[in-house]
């Protein structure tokens, strides 16, 4: 039998959209679907969640809850892994409170940023276990990474974890979508490509019957600046830089040194800028989750409607060898060429029996690409950091982080990131 493992199986809704995909896809019937999770009642939520769903679906999957993280994996051909390292208590809270102290505001901090290295820094180290979990039992495994910060993430399993990874994340799927909803642009019909890296993609053409888009959509985005909205951020970036970017505003507002400034404190007003708001989703998201359980563990009527997620989709072109796109996280092995090799970046795809195969781009627009470095800077740095275990990397990729060196002299960030680490604790190997 054929066995699909979900690590961070306790994200019940996540896990609800990926395997209730899998279990509404004729090709994957029959497949073990194989639950891992470090909290045992959230484990068991889902387990009971999925079983629902396996009864009202007819699926002929087999839904197998582990306790040991290793034997989940043994015999895997597809690993999907949706982990939060330190969760919101307490790690988010401190990515959040101790740059606060020292002046520095954030969005969402899970991408690049301070939060974002800290982020990576507790979380490369677990993902460093599954690799070699993963070389031991399951050595051929395709590993699907829906964990951010992506791109750092994806990067490490393929060049220090041996794993053929690819990450994944929708912001490429709902980004032509939402923009043109917001707009009142017809979508029927479009053409578009995108590329860049995770977070900060871009869209790169947007046709109609071989009628450019841009230029209506720029002029109706000048438009929309006028009064206050969602999307201010992207929508200034664009008509500065030429191009769209895939990933909200509030993700893009800290990812570039142009918004959040304690000398410009109207520029959060102007551009709609909602500071804070990782935390706040996630007390929501806590609290919503008291009620939401009982619906989704107690339903024997629980139903499910395949979701946009790439997933299923992937599993099914490998097993079918019907062609489907993607946009990927994938290793750039000169698919862009003007950006780093080392970098991890989001490319369309085309997945078969083959695998997953990305498509070469050439160089982006030469400001896109500059862009991408600033943040490609400190993810290799992230990097470097967490494979030699050297304090001074930690500093480095904060001081070339483009918003924390926009706020905060290079003293300040050193005591900030030392502060950082101190109150991480264990939740962080030491650094020398």
């Amino acid at each position: 039998m054929s066995k699909i493992t979900f690590i961070g199986a306790g994200s019940t809704v996540f896990a609800k959209n990926i395997l209730g995909d899998v279990m509404q896809t004729p090709a994957l019937q029959g497949f073990e679907i194989a639950l891992f999770d470090i909290d045992a009642e959230r484990l068991s939520d889902s387990e009971q969640m999925l079983l629902n769903l396996k009864q009202t679906s007819g699926s002929s999957c087999r839904i197998v809850a582990y306790s040991d993280r290793k034997d989940s994996l043994r015999g895997a051909k597809y690993i999907v892994n949706a982990i939060q390292v330190g969760g919101y208590d307490p790690c988010t809270i401190t990515d959040f409170e101790i740059p606060k102290k020292y002046g520095l505001r954030q969005t969402i901090a899970d991408t690049v940023g301070i939060g974002g290295i800290f982020r990576n820094l507790r979380t490369i180290p677990v993902m460093l276990d599954f690799a070699r979990d993963i070389q031991e039992v399951c050595p051929d495994a395709l590993f699907l990474n829906y964990t951010n910060p992506m791109a750092v993430l994806t990067n490490v399993m393929n060049t220090y974890g041996g794993v053929r990874t690819v990450g994944l994340c929708h912001s490429v799927q709902v980004c032509v979508p939402h923009l043109f909803e917001h707009l009142g642009i017809e979508q029927e019909g479009v053409v578009a490509k995108i590329a860049g890296i995770n977070h900060m993609a871009w869209l790169l053409e947007v046709s109609k019957n071989g009628v450019d888009l841009y230029p209506e959509i720029k002029r109706l985005a000048a438009e929309k600046q006028k009064e206050k909205h969602h999307d201010m951020v992207r929508y200034e970036m664009m008509l500065k830089f030429g191009y769209y970017i895939t990933e909200s505003s509030e993700h893009n507002a800290e990812y570039h040194p142009y918004f959040i400034k304690r000398g410009y404190p109207e520029l959060v007003d102007r551009f709609n800028i909602p500071l804070d708001e990782y935390p706040r989703r996630c007390v929501n998201q806590i609290e919503g989750w008291k009620t939401m359980r009982e619906s989704l563990i107690n339903d024997k009527n629980l139903e499910h409607t395949r979701s946009h997620e790439y997933a299923s989709y992937i599993l099914e072109a490998i097993e079918t060898n019907k062609p489907f796109k993607i946009g990927g996280n994938v290793m750039n092995t000169g698919l862009i060429p003007n950006l780093p090799r080392e970098a991890c970046v989001e490319v369309p795809c085309l997945v078969d029996a083959n695998g997953v195969t990305p498509t070469y781009i050439g160089n982006l627009p030469p400001q896109l690409a500059a862009l991408n470095r600033t943040n490609i800077n400190t993810q290799l740095l992230t990097i470097e950091a967490a494979i030699t275990r050297k304090r001074e990397h930690i500093y480095h990729a904060a001081m070339l982080d483009p918003h924390t060196s926009a706020e905060l002299s290079m003293d300040d960030i050193t005591a900030m990131c030392d502060e950082l680490i101190e109150a991480h604790g264990s939740w962080l190997p030491s650094y020398t």
